[in-house]
């Protein structure tokens, strides 16, 4: 799976340029026409009433995404939570539940107190939110309005965060954040099948705040200049071990050979940031996004240790909630804490504030 995710960025972004690929890609175009149509007229019936949105008595935040694959979501849900958390509101993040077992069924992952479901069960994203954050409650439901509703019912919230939203049409939220990736905010500029957008950049009018993440080199936010903008860069905090243990600095990894690996939707980015810390990579392995750690993995794993000399393995937070069941064979393993951090928060607390 991660080799077949690999050629379609790959194709989609133009680096493969046979002839065969270049038929593809032909056929994928024609079937993006159709495909943004009805995006269009999905979005225009929802705007216009003739299909409706589900209203929570309390104030929902969406913070979503144009593009497939990451632009730091989860990191961003993660900021958001800490600041309400932080000034004594009671948060219920709402998540789809991608990747877990439960099939889209109305599921507490946690009550801001207390874990409910297992990874397998509740998805790695919602899984990680609620054993990072305390006091920070999430329920899981492809229905983001019924898994609100029942989290009205026994949570109490003060304030919800709808994960990955931005499509997620049939909930009425109070304010829309879109996130785009700074390098690359659209890919090649066209809708799924034939590139990475999931809506046309039409879509983008519906935000209320665009964040432009990753703008670790001092990238100018330049796209949608009516719109409120913020600038936000990813910052290491350190490292973890997966045996268990406090956040040590990544200074402690310095001068030894690691090999990095994610299961993730873009994880180049995370192994260049391993790097630009200081960090000697003899390898690095990508597997599918949301993989699910077996046998095969952790030998693939282990055997790139093996081969390459290396005195540490390092992967991220959302695979090392995975990973548990291998802890003692992956005893050198450490996840890489990373945190979002806005540039120029004003726009973004202006518009937070409002809502409290």
């Amino acid at each position: 799976m991660a080799t077949l995710e690999r050629y379609f960025r790959d194709l989609v972004e133009g680096k493969r340029r046979g002839g065969a690929d270049r038929l593809l890609l032909l056929i994928l175009e024609l079937l993006s026409c159709p495909y943004a149509s009805l995006l269009r007229l999905r979005a225009r019936a929802y705007a216009a009433g003739i299909l409706s949105s589900g209203c929570l008595p309390r104030p929902v935040i969406s913070v979503g995404n144009l593009t497939v694959g990451g632009t730091g979501k989860t990191p961003a849900v993660a900021m958001l939570a800490h600041y309400f958390i932080a000034r004594g509101k009671r948060v219920v993040v709402l998540s789809r539940g991608y990747g877990g077992t439960l099939r889209g069924k109305e599921r507490i992952v946690s009550d801001g107190a207390t874990l409910f479901l297992t990874v397998e069960e509740a998805g790695d994203e919602p899984y990680l939110l609620a054993s990072t954050v305390p006091g920070l409650a999430v329920v899981i439901g492809a229905d983001r309005f019924r898994a609100g509703l029942l989290a009205m019912e026994r949570l109490a919230p003060d304030i919800f965060i709808l994960d990955d939203g931005f499509q997620h049409l049939r909930l009425h939220r109070d304010l829309n954040i879109l996130l785009l990736d700074s390098r690359r905010p659209f890919g090649n500029g066209r809708t799924l099948p034939a590139g990475l957008l999931r809506e046309p950049l039409s879509a983008a009018q519906r935000a209320d705040l665009i964040i432009y993440t990753r703008c670790n080199g001092g990238e100018e936010a330049a796209h949608f200049p009516e719109k409120p903008a913020c600038r936000a860069f990813h910052h290491l905090t350190g490292v973890t071990p997966l045996r268990g243990g406090e956040l040590r600095p990544l200074a402690e990894l310095k001068g030894m050979r690691g090999v990095a690996f994610a299961g993730i939707a873009e994880p180049t980015p995370f192994f260049r940031d391993m790097e630009e810390k200081g960090l000697s990579l003899t390898a690095t392995i990508s597997f599918a996004d949301h993989c699910r750690y077996g046998e095969r993995e952790v030998a693939m794993i282990l055997g790139a240790a093996a081969s390459s000399g290396a005195g540490y393995l390092i992967t991220t937070e959302k695979d090392g909630v995975k990973l548990g069941p291998y802890r003692d064979r992956l005893s050198n393993v450490y996840t890489a804490a990373l945190e979002m951090r806005v540039a120029d928060p004003a726009p973004l607390v202006a518009l937070l504030d409002k809502l409290l």
